[in-house]
């Protein structure tokens, strides 16, 4: 079963995560954050993870905190639950229409951290959402997953359609990134013999 369950607490968030990589795309979130709920339950549909989050954080002060940790509890449970990462197919990319926004995303899960981010988007909020934050979002995963991500915006005008777009591609990413290669036969994809 490549499931995990993460519980994080600090004096900025309480988070319960709850993450399955070989679901149907479920999704009970609840993050406090309308826009955010939203393209988590975007990010479940097309990566087809089930994901379940409730997170109690200190929205009087703003979304960054429940922002930022969870997509570090989202990174170590995908990291857990990719377990030695024997089998899968390590790679993904995707170039991702969302109206007139268009967003190419690939991933890596090669144990080293790296995030590149080149979104531009016109508004500083999406409905009670900072835009600024979903970089921080995309930074806290790849950092905590140990994995490459890049996300970088190729056209696009409206403020809502390209960030669903980068949720939704890396989503669909990540999601040829962790299925299983059957041409592999289970053993983990790199020459040095380990993605940890």
């Amino acid at each position: 079963m490549r499931t995990a369950k993460i519980a994080r607490t600090t004096t900025e968030t309480d988070i319960e995560l709850r993450l399955d990589l070989d679901g149907a795309g479920r999704a009970d979130i609840n993050t406090g954050c309308g826009f955010l709920d939203h393209m988590l339950c975007l990010f479940a549909a097309h990566s087809r993870f089930d994901l379940s989050i409730r997170c109690r954080g200190d929205m009087g002060v703003d979304a960054h905190h429940t922002t930022e940790d969870i997509g570090l509890c989202l990174g170590q449970a995908l990291k857990e639950a990719l377990g030695g990462k024997e089998g899968i197919w390590r790679y993904g990319d995707m170039v991702l229409p969302m109206d007139e926004a268009l967003v190419l995303c690939a991933v890596d899960l090669s144990g080293r951290s790296h995030l590149t981010y080149d979104i531009k988007v016109p508004s500083a909020k999406a409905g009670d959402f900072d835009t600024e934050l979903a970089e921080e979002f995309f930074a806290a995963l790849s950092r905590s997953a140990a994995l490459t991500l890049h996300l970088r915006q190729l056209a696009g005008g409206n403020t809502h359609h390209i960030l669903e777009a980068a949720f939704k591609a890396c989503a669909r990413t990540l999601r040829q990134a962790c299925a299983m290669d059957p041409g592999i036969g289970g053993q983990v994809p790199s020459t040095k013999g380990t993605l940890i």
